[in-house]
């Protein structure tokens, strides 16, 4: 007997009433689904075609190489570094599946269960509580979609990650996921993330670095740089993730969780040869184009030396801070109290966005100033100022230096707690330039265009045409020696004059003094400039242009006799690539920045073939050589002597001092130097000629080129020996005379004895 009482028998009515029910909700149902056909179709009616990603490509960046392999360059619109899923160390696949898909390989691109989940919290707290995008669902939206947030983008995600999940596999996916995803400050993917955060490459990073990259998934909000602690936190949580995921234990979490950021930021600054990098840039945008060097990963194989290009930053550094100090102290740049940048409470320099490290030139705001010392503050660290530590600029009191508010340059010499020990310094306003260039290859070794790239793009080794001086003579003495006169030929250094349509050009020598009857080898050595006119005159100006063309000057030159003295604009680096002709026995090869270009698949683009020229005779080089020696033997560039190899070379310097060269070379590489300023007008200052100013630059670098290599002679040359014994004769001119590229430097030792005639030099008629 059943305990449920009976049913009602089914009457006509109430089937009708029954029908009306299935109706309603088949007609429901069929609602549902056309809408939702409707939405799939509208949705996925304009979505990307995602086999496009069989030959995907990600913008990758295009690296410089030196010429022993070492990155010194890099160019990108997007800062990647592309790996393998191999590559992927496991420590940063666990985060990542820990904190953004932990059921990856599992899910067919959409996480259902985690989907339902988060639609639910976000239904009961009225706001987003939880995301549920898997990693092919961001893979999505940074490779096809916008950032908005809307229903539509969602729907399209979703459809897009079905797809991409129907078409690669799980490692596929999670590779370019890898590699594509943004990581603040230009870094996309991993690779580049944990260089630029960490200096270091993948594999090398530890958990706790790891974690880091991890939480900077979430937005920029999370960045180490700019959100130190809100970074810290999310670091943890994801550790804690990881915990809580099975792939680390408690213990481990814990210890992680201790660790500092630790951050060892690389700001991909190309600041090693700025100038030259730049050089490189142009011409492969001229050659590839745009696209392909910013996008497509080109590897440049260049001619740079790490050591010399480091040897060359450090030489022309010092040399215009020597410069810069001898002229004294030319006040504070700024004052931020005068131009209400801030508070000294509350102002922050972007200097101190660095870590303040010793032996960095770092700005330091003046906060106090007393009779004996200023407080200078140096981001987290304060310093002391007395009066050795600004001993260079002549003053004795801190009060004639310093005033509250002051922002000057320091340089960081100990670091100790909280408290720095510095020097006062000046930015240098001069300006000055370094080429180096080896002999037998033409490759361009080191180049500094300028003191700082930072404020001025303009390469003053390869774009500034600035008025030889004196370092113009060789061409002249070379013509010479060419038509078979000998350095051991005389010329009477005396007054001469000549008519022009301005009035009457009287050149004369940089002492004001005439030497009477000398040979060509005293006179090039101590840069006279009345024999070097009338050397000229001798073996034609026309045939000392077309000399000078020969050796590889392009710079326009007329056949004027104020040319032989050093009235012709040239740049620094087709000056350079000429000197190297003469220890080369007289052949000249074409200065060149790259060796090799190849795609970032290995395919060679392009392999330079070194293009040579025979300038003059090997003998006429040799002689060219030994005369040039002179100069540093016992001429104007007598200061290099004491760096006891052979080396030849040659001082210039023009009216008023506006342009001060050296020239010089060794048997293997040959480096020109430049010092001055941009406008033209400005004088160096009386008596700083390019002995003064550009040798010591020239010394240093080639004392650190030189160093720990073994002694080298020029090959084939034989030296001219000491001086003459027979004494000129001293002729003097008044002073009042008119000058026009005076030169030369110091006067050099008095004359030593005398010498034959070397075997290498070729025979010729003595004459005035």
């Amino acid at each position: 007997m059943s305990i449920f009482p009976p049913l009602p028998p089914i009457t006509v009515r109430g089937k009708e009433y029954f029908g009306k029910i299935i109706f309603v909700f088949l007609l429901f149902f069929s609602i549902v689904i056309g809408v939702l056909t409707g939405l799939l179709f509208v949705y996925k009616s304009d979505l990307p075609e995602v086999h496009a990603l069989e030959t995907y490509r990600p913008g990758v960046i295009t690296e410089l190489y030196s010429d022993e392999g070492q990155v010194i360059g890099s160019f990108a619109l997007q800062r990647r570094v592309i790996v393998t899923y191999q590559q992927v160390p496991a420590v940063l696949r666990n985060a990542i599946l820990a904190t953004e898909d932990k059921n990856f390989f599992s899910h067919w691109g959409i996480d259902v269960p985690r989907l339902i989940r988060a639609a639910t919290k976000d239904l009961i707290k009225l706001r987003r509580a939880e995301g549920a995008s898997t990693v092919t669902m961001q893979l999505t939206r940074v490779l096809f979609l916008t950032p908005e947030k809307s229903f539509k983008r969602k729907m399209q995600e979703m459809l897009l990650a079905v797809q991409i999940e129907r078409a690669f596999s799980k490692q596929q996916i999670f590779t370019l996921y890898a590699n594509q995803i943004y990581l603040g400050h230009g870094n996309y993917g991993f690779a580049a993330a944990a260089e630029f955060y960490f200096g270091k490459k993948l594999n090398e990073l530890t958990l706790p670095e790891a974690a880091t990259l991890v939480a900077r998934i979430r937005g920029p909000g999370y960045s180490p740089l700019l959100y130190p602690q809100r970074a810290l936190e999310r670091r943890n949580l994801v550790l804690e993730r990881m915990r809580v995921e099975g792939f680390l234990t408690k213990a481990e979490a814990q210890a992680a969780k201790q660790a500092p950021l630790d951050l060892h930021v690389q700001y991909p600054r190309n600041d090693l040869a700025p100038y030259f990098v730049e050089e490189i840039r142009r011409y492969l945008e001229r050659t590839y184009g745009t696209e392909a060097v910013h996008e497509k990963g080109l590897r440049v194989y260049t001619t740079l030396n790490l050591a010399l290009q480091q040897a060359a930053n450090q030489a022309v550094f010092n040399g215009l801070r020597a410069y810069d100090k001898r002229h004294g102290w030319r006040g504070a740049p700024r004052n931020i109290l005068k131009e209400k940048l801030g508070t000294l409470e509350s102002y922050a320099d972007e200097d101190w966005r660095r870590p303040v490290e010793k032996g960095k030139w770092v700005n330091g705001l003046v906060v106090s100033v007393t009779s004996s010392a200023a407080t200078v503050k140096l981001g987290p660290y304060t310093a002391t100022v007395s009066a050795p530590d600004f001993a260079w600029t002549g003053k004795k009191s801190p009060r004639e230096i310093f005033e509250v508010g002051d922002l000057d340059l320091f340089r960081v010499v100990e670091l100790s707690g909280k408290t720095a020990r510095v020097q006062l310094e000046q930015k240098p306003a001069v300006q000055g330039a370094l080429v180096a260039i080896e002999n037998q290859t033409g490759e361009i070794k080191a180049m500094v265009g300028g003191y700082s790239f930072e404020e001025s793009k303009f390469n003053r080794a390869t774009q500034a045409l600035r008025q030889a001086g004196s370092s113009f003579k060789p061409y002249v003495y070379v013509t010479a020696f060419e038509q078979g006169l000998t350095p051991f030929e005389t010329v009477v250094d005396a007054p001469i004059s000549y008519p022009t349509p301005q009035g009457i050009w009287a050149p004369r020598n940089y002492d004001h003094k005439f030497e009477g009857t000398i040979t060509y080898r005293r006179a090039l050595a101590e840069s006279r400039n009345i024999p070097a006119i009338k050397v000229a005159e001798r073996v034609g100006m026309k045939n000392v242009v077309e000399v000078a063309h020969r050796f590889g000057i392009t710079s326009r030159l007329e056949p004027f006799l104020a040319v032989a003295i050093g009235a012709a604009d040239l740049t620094l680096l087709e000056h350079t690539s000429a000197y190297a002709a003469f220890p080369n026995d007289g052949v000249r090869v074409d200065p060149f920045y790259i060796r090799k270009v190849t795609s970032y698949d290995g395919t060679s683009l392009e392999e330079h073939k070194p293009t040579v020229h025979d300038v003059v005779a090997p003998a006429v080089a040799r002689t060219m050589v030994a005369a040039l020696s002179d100069v540093i033997n016992f001429g104007t560039g007598v200061r290099a002597k004491s760096l006891g190899r052979p080396l030849a070379g040659k001082t210039g310097t023009t009216n008023e001092w506006s342009d001060a060269w050296f020239i010089g070379f060794s048997p293997s590489l040959t480096c020109g130097v430049w010092v001055g300023f941009d406008d033209k007008r400005l004088s160096l200052g009386k008596g700083e000629t390019g002995a003064r100013a550009a040798l010591p630059i020239w010394a240093d670098f080639m004392q650190a080129e030189l160093a720990g290599r073994p002694v080298e002679a020029f090959p084939n040359v034989v030296a001219l020996g000491d001086w003459p014994q027979a004494k000129s004769v001293r002729v003097d001119t008044p002073d009042e005379a008119p000058a026009t590229h005076e030169e030369e430097e110091e006067k050099p030792p008095p004359p030593p004895p005398a010498p034959a005639l070397p075997a290498s030099a070729p025979s010729g008629r003595n004459g005035a």
